[in-house]
């Protein structure tokens, strides 16, 4: 460590935000995270062991990825070397592995490179981790909030091991947050400040699980009370703001709303249903995005058990193009809760799942004959049309074959409920169904 460096942690302590100065230093700091971490567990029988690999760690903003890559560095007294994939390239992967390589030659000390969200590099960045991994000139932590299934490429994925990061329960943001106050050396215990019991559950209920968020807020708040020195309910909701909800329009938060939202439909909940609408849209979320799954809902889960939930759903698409935010909030709060409500059938849906699954398992079937086109004489003379049967001449419906011979008995569409128990009724009248 040279001369600035020196300076530069000595003040470490004077300048940095609390939630840096109380990053955990052990693994028995850490808090939460006990499916990987708890005795005997996982991560922290691979840490005990020095026994470096990389390693991928998957979670929400806040749970610790940074923390456990310097705990894992710290521990088997390797070189910490964090680099951020959003500002780095190729060239300066390439100089931290030469770096590596040489440290580990000439020193005999391994390197961890923290690569804190792995999931910005492309392929060809990625690919330049590949030889040093390999080789074990670097040990690789990668950070991301990603499914890493889909966006670290397959390679460096089999050559690392995974382990998923659980947003934080309340009860661990609040030790964390209590445990700041009390620590001298690294928090705010010299403060002395009076939080009330309403304030410190205020700020771990409104941070979503997010250590860092919490911490942020709480050294807020111990600026706003200087003067008085407590920090009660008031303080700590000026100190939160409005908070940000943990929702990344990109990430597994987006895609694990937007689940529950149409688990809610489904479920036949209309309050959890708008519930999650109002999270998608406060966080920003396109809404276009909420009404084209609206419409794909009202089809796929409801169908023709209320066929008139796909005209809702297609006016409240229109009507949001139409109106634009905050109003067409309204128009897709009754489209939610309509389709919420309606019956339910995914008998569409699984129609056209087995029709395809025979496409596929049969290729392209011939049309019968009675079937082709008869326009023109050349299709007649070779017997196209012949044995069809006009249903208008027949009051409407006449019984006939209309699919291929091999799948002259198949059955895709299999009515459910509501509107449809209608269907079926005329079905089972006109069809010898099986």
């Amino acid at each position: 460590m040279d001369l600035f460096e020196s300076a530069l942690e000595d003040r470490f302590g004077d300048y940095a935000p609390l939630a840096a100065r109380m990053r955990p230093r052990s693994v028995d700091e850490i808090v939460g995270q006990v499916h990987i971490l708890g005795e005997g567990r996982s991560l922290r029988s691979l840490i005990a062991s020095g026994d470096l690999s990389s390693i991928v760690l998957w979670g929400p903003a806040g749970t610790g990825k940074t923390t456990l890559a310097n705990v894992i560095a710290a521990s088997t007294d390797a070189h910490f070397e964090p680099m951020s994939a959003v500002s780095s390239g190729v060239k300066d992967v390439r100089e931290v592995i030469e770096k590596a390589k040489d440290r580990l030659g000439q020193q005999g000390q391994r390197t961890v490179l923290f690569l804190d969200e792995i999931h910005r590099f492309n392929k060809s960045q990625q690919d330049a981790l590949l030889p040093a991994v390999e080789n074990g000139w670097i040990v690789l932590v990668g950070a991301t909030t990603e499914n890493p299934s889909f966006e670290v490429n397959s390679p460096l994925m089999s050559r690392s091991l995974l382990f998923r990061l659980e947003a934080l329960s309340e009860e661990d943001v609040l030790e964390i947050i209590k445990r700041a106050l009390a620590d001298e050396e690294r928090g705010l215990g010299t403060l002395r400040l009076e939080v009330t019991p309403d304030a410190l559950e205020h700020i771990a209920r409104s941070t979503g699980g997010d250590a860092r968020s919490a911490l942020n807020a709480l050294e807020a708040a111990s600026s706003m009370a200087a003067g008085t020195g407590k920090i009660d309910v008031d303080v700590a909701e000026e100190a939160l703001q409005r908070r940000a909800l943990p929702y990344d329009k990109s990430g597994d938060w987006h895609y694990d709303v937007i689940s529950a939202f149409i688990k809610s439909m489904r479920g036949s909940d209309p309050d959890a249903a708008v519930y999650w609408m109002a999270r998608m849209l406060d966080a920003g979320e396109d809404p276009r995005f909420i009404a084209r799954r609206m419409v794909i809902f009202a089809s796929e889960d409801v169908g023709n058990a209320d066929p008139v939930a796909l005209q809702v759903a297609v006016a409240a698409h229109h009507a949001l193009e139409f109106v634009g935010l905050p109003e067409a909030r309204i128009n897709l709060s009754q489209a939610t809760t309509y389709l919420a409500l309606a019956p339910k059938s995914n008998a569409a849906y699984l129609a056209i799942n087995k029709a395809q699954q025979d496409v596929q398992d049969h290729g392209p079937l011939p049309v019968p004959k009675h079937l082709k086109d008869a326009s023109g004489s050349a299709s007649r003379a070779i017997g196209a049309g012949k044995g069809y049967e006009y249903p208008h001449s027949h009051g409407g419906y006449v019984e006939q074959q209309y699919l291929p011979n091999r799948l002259a008995k198949s059955r895709y569409y299999e009515p459910v409920s509501g509107r449809e128990a209608e269907l079926a009724k005329e079905l089972d009248k006109k069809t010898d169904r099986d």
